[in-house]
């Protein structure tokens, strides 16, 4: 039930930041952030886990041997940074 939750939460982030940046043509990012969710699914990154940090969700995606750490505050505020 949890891994349910888990996956149905991880679709929603990545529908949701797909639509926001095409409705918006790019999402806001806060400094000193790599990447954004939307960029990131864009190259084809995968989301590989997600753990919540309060009110915030840490995303994990990877593509190949690279991967970002992603803090998702809501679909105008997400900044990703390289973890590798």
């Amino acid at each position: 039930m949890v891994r349910c939750a888990l996956a149905f939460c991880l679709i929603v982030v990545a529908s949701v930041s797909a639509q926001a940046q095409a409705l918006d043509g790019a999402i806001n990012t806060t400094r000193d952030a790599d990447a954004t969710m939307a960029e990131l699914l864009s190259r084809e990154y995968e989301i590989k886990s997600a753990v919540p940090n309060g009110s915030k969700l840490i995303v994990f995606m990877q593509k190949g041997k690279s991967g970002y750490a992603c803090e998702f505050v809501n679909v105008t505020r997400t900044r990703c940074a390289s973890i590798n």
